[in-house]
């Protein structure tokens, strides 16, 4: 599947039918893909899908078996990676431990002829950019790895690159340094309008990061959307499960709009939207968000169900839902946190709830 430019300018960088082997491997097996000028797209996926390959491919640190790479204008195919003008940031830093940070920012500049005047204004810039200004004295192993990070980040802009290469940036970082870096990069992204990719295996990060999604797996990408595409309309049950969280039940399609969950007596019957052949074995898929607790008596697809555990997760609470005629099935419900109140607790009395048709999809 190929991921279309962004419906935003023009495109900047595209992939055509790149493969790559190793040994028996097959690592990438005909990606063709188009990033627009300015866009971030992140490249997503379980690992060894091939995510990293292709970053590496992108940037000449490996070579590619088949297929052609262009930016812009240039044509990007067996040139060197000193030639291919981008900027990349690893998840190691790999900041030089006795360098100061004024001169491990100023690395990509030699050779560029730029006087001594200019070079140290640019690493002043750059610092200050990222919010280390004064700190161009200082060696890597004073720093904290947040801020060893914005040194590897001032270090990959400050030749001014076309493209920026991201390899899992913050997967090194704790939580809330890993938060707050992700949102500082977003803006410094757009701010300078550099157009990113940025390889990560991270969810959350990919969601709130992009301007689109990549999603690999097996050597190819099988999902090219926005965040909200991929999330609410996922092509496959391989991308239904990788990103979010969902419930499925297992059954089969009687006709087009019907699906049925188990047999005889015990056999429920939903309504869905999604479009899907009739008379197959398959899988409906439902986010725990689209759960609709003590729905009104009137909606489709209401089952009877109690609550059989619950998990706290700050502004919500996920229930383990135990629902009739859905023998040995688990449903899970999110729930907003004010509203958990109204709710029996686990073991109690039983309520009504209902799958929405339109939050419902099958996947053969």
């Amino acid at each position: 599947m190929q991921a279309g430019k962004s419906g935003e300018g023009r495109a900047f960088l595209a992939v055509e039918q790149v493969s790559k082997r190793f040994g028996s491997f097959v690592a990438l097996d005909g990606v063709s893909m188009s990033v627009g000028q300015g866009e971030l797209l992140c490249l997503l996926g379980p690992s060894g899908c091939g995510k990293t390959t292709l970053l590496r491919i992108i940037a000449g640190l490996e070579r590619e078996d088949a297929g052609r790479i262009h930016a812009g204008a240039r044509e990007l195919t067996g040139l060197p990676p000193q030639a291919r003008d981008y900027g990349i940031l690893f998840q190691s830093y790999a900041l030089f431990p006795n360098l100061t940070v004024a001169q491990n920012v100023a690395y990509g500049l030699h050779g560029r002829g730029m006087g001594r005047t200019h070079r140290d204004a640019r690493v002043a810039e750059m610092l200050d950019l990222v919010g280390l200004a004064g700190s161009e004295r200082k060696f890597p192993g004073q720093l904290s790895g947040g801020q060893q990070q914005r040194v590897a980040m001032a270090r990959a802009l400050a030749p001014a690159p076309s493209l920026l290469l991201l390899d899992e940036p913050m997967s090194a970082l704790d939580a809330r340094v890993r938060e707050h870096l992700r949102l500082e990069l977003r803006q410094l992204q757009r701010r300078l309008n550099i157009t990113t990719v940025m390889v990560t295996h991270d969810q959350e990060e990919a969601m709130t990061m992009a301007d689109r999604i990549a999603v690999m797996d097996g050597g190819r990408i099988v999902q090219a959307g926005t965040p909200a595409e991929i999330y609410e309309q996922p092509a496959s049950a391989f991308v239904a499960g990788f990103v979010g969280q969902a419930n499925w039940l297992p059954g089969r399609s009687v006709q087009a709009g019907r699906f049925t969950v188990g047999e005889g007596s015990q056999a429920v019957d939903f309504l869905v939207d999604s479009p899907q052949p009739a008379a197959s074995a398959g899988r409906l898929c439902c986010r725990p968000e689209a759960v609709r607790l003590d729905p009104d008596p009137a909606e489709p697809n209401r089952l009877l169900a109690r609550v059989v555990d619950q998990t706290y997760l700050g502004n919500r609470y996920r229930l383990a839902l135990d629902a009739d005629r859905l023998p040995g099935l688990t449903l899970f419900a999110d729930v907003a946190r004010e509203a958990r109140h109204r709710l029996p607790d686990a073991g109690g009395h039983k309520f009504w709830i209902a799958l929405p048709a339109q939050a419902l999809r099958v996947f053969a």
